[in-house]
């Protein structure tokens, strides 16, 4: 994948989402030429795969999401990531899809607990696949994974088990670590999620491995503006990063064109999301607290 400028690390972008009230607009006037065009300017800002969703219409509106994939692939030569939990939703996209044009493309996800998605390998593999190690099965219960030991076991087991039952080389396989919002960690999920990169990128069994993960959850619930006057979420963002791609985080889900940089040490935000990590409780609270009341 084409390099993320200050971070050598792979981009897929997020834009084509109605998350995005710009999106949502096109998506609603069914605007395809101006899907191509957003889908164009990711490219140009260095994504080498686009995630692709329309939302609640793709459940039921088969053709009209056809018609997205197919307009978007004849705007540009990437491959596309398709966003369901919908075994039947990505069926449709697989079937929309052009591979010689895009390349092998991407399920964006399955967890432990909706691994019959797999079932589209047997007619539509190879292709790659996006693993959520948020969460696990049980006994036959899905659990939240909370500690860098089980975000790291139930990664590796998911692999693991797309590598022998598949044949799926280790390189087709993306394991997306789930960041969190920093104002409701009180648990150590952040620096749990940081140990569990640095496990997986030095397990000799998993060579190959992308490590991955979007950052729009990060900076949830907090003001624009850093006590410093800087942009709170980027710079949260940016400390993420600076901080998770030395260990073997390689892939980020993003909107290209934001200018994510490395920060250097004395960084207001970078020192604060670090004491941050250092925290439970209500002492991460209060160090929530200090990245924007100067």
């Amino acid at each position: 994948m084409t390099s993320l400028p200050g971070f050598g690390i792979g981009m897929i972008g997020d834009r084509i989402n109605p998350g995005f009230k710009s999106t949502k607009a096109l998506l609603d006037a069914e605007d395809l030429a101006g899907v191509q065009a957003l889908a164009v300017k990711q490219v140009e800002a260095g994504a080498s795969a686009l995630d692709v969703t329309i939302g609640p219409r793709g459940s039921t509106d088969f053709q009209f999401l056809a018609k997205v994939v197919r307009a978007i692939q004849e705007a540009v030569p990437v491959s596309l990531c398709f966003d369901s939990p919908s075994a039947q939703v990505q069926e449709v996209c697989f079937k929309a899809y052009d591979r010689a044009r895009g390349g092998p493309a991407l399920i964006n996800s399955i967890t432990e607990q909706r691994w019959e998605i797999m079932d589209l390998y047997k007619s539509y593999g190879p292709f790659r696949v996006i693993v959520m190690a948020s969460e696990r099965m049980e006994d036959g219960i899905a659990k939240q994974n909370k500690t860098a030991d089980e975000i790291a076991t139930t990664a590796k087991r998911a692999a693991l088990r797309l590598q022998k039952d598949y044949g799926m080389a280790l390189d087709y396989i993306y394991i997306d670590i789930s960041v969190s919002a920093v104002v409701a960690d009180t648990n150590g999920l952040h620096r749990a999620t940081l140990d569990a990169i640095r496990t997986l990128h030095a397990d000799p069994q998993l060579k190959g491995l992308h490590i991955m993960g979007g950052l729009t959850n990060i900076g949830q619930q907090l003001p624009p503006k850093a006590a410093d006057g800087s942009d709170l979420k980027l710079s949260l963002e940016c400390a993420f990063l600076t901080l998770a791609v030395p260990l073997g985080f390689d892939t980020i889900l993003c909107t290209p064109w934001r200018n994510y940089h490395p920060l250097p040490d004395d960084n207001y935000v970078f020192a604060a999301y670090k004491n941050i990590l250092e925290q439970t409780g209500s002492n991460a609270l209060r160090a929530v607290r200090k990245l924007y009341r100067a």
